[in-house]
């Protein structure tokens, strides 16, 4: 099973998607419960997709913001598959403007909706993903966020976007470590962090490409729903190589 934040559209959906065509239950967060004026799809559009793609779906109406409904879609998703083994933080606001043209207001609904949003989910699903874990079962959370960072040019035009999508980084980051000694063994040897993130994995592949191009290749994955694609040749050859790996790890992302 798979909760999903952030999947009434966009990657998200596009996640949802693909694990439900790999078998699983997929319990998702979204706000869109009625058709949006400018933006597409309704979280019962999302659910019907889920479904059309081989899994079971359950659409739950809730602000991310929000922790007692939070804690209450976990539950609600808990009850209805008996657990979860993933949890997939991709919620994000987003406006991609500077300090002069950023309000507080919407300062605060970036931070309140990536770092904290991600802290608050993470928080609600811990102890089910720990459970799991003890039953011998493999559980994952999965960060759509950048490596953390302090080179400025990431900063420069849009500093507050860009602090709330690390502080998802680091949320994720410090539980991976908080939690490293509760995981258990498999047969294989000591089984990763159980906060491992995907994000991680990818460094390798961002570091050999131009990081102004993640954005594309992340979206050129998703919004094909299948990684095993042939890659587009316009791609730079560099950023080839990096989709590949990129491709390779989201094939590993596989839900048993």
């Amino acid at each position: 099973t798979a909760l999903v934040t952030g999947a009434t559209r966009g990657i998200g959906l596009a996640i949802a998607v693909r694990a439900a065509r790999d078998g699983a239950n997929v319990a998702f967060i979204g706000k869109t419960e009625t058709p949006h004026p400018k933006l597409p799809g309704t979280i019962h559009d999302a659910a019907r997709a889920i479904e059309s793609a081989g899994g079971r779906a359950l659409p739950i109406a809730c602000d991310l913001r929000d922790e007692v409904a939070v804690e209450a879609a976990v539950a609600a998703a808990v009850d209805r598959f008996g657990g979860i083994d993933i949890l997939v933080n991709n919620a994000s606001a987003i406006s991609l403007t500077g300090t002069l043209d950023t309000p507080a207001k919407r300062f605060d609904l970036m931070l309140g909706v990536n770092a904290r949003g991600t802290f608050v989910a993470s928080r609600a699903c811990l102890p089910h993903l720990i459970a799991g874990a003890k039953s011998g079962r493999n559980p994952h959370v999965l960060t759509l966020a950048p490596p953390p960072t302090l080179v400025p040019k990431w900063y420069r035009d849009h500093v507050a976007y860009t602090l709330a999508k690390v502080g998802m980084s680091l949320v994720t980051l410090g539980m991976a470590e908080e939690f490293r000694e509760q995981q258990p063994r498999a047969e294989t040897g000591a089984r990763e962090s159980q906060h491992r993130i995907v994000e991680r994995r990818l460094r390798a592949a961002r570091r050999r490409a131009d990081p102004r191009n993640q954005r594309i290749r992340v979206l050129r994955i998703t919004a094909r729903h299948d990684p095993q694609q042939r890659l587009d040749g316009r791609l730079p050859r560099r950023a080839r190589a990096g989709l590949e790996s990129l491709q390779q790890h989201f094939e590993a992302f596989r839900i048993q």
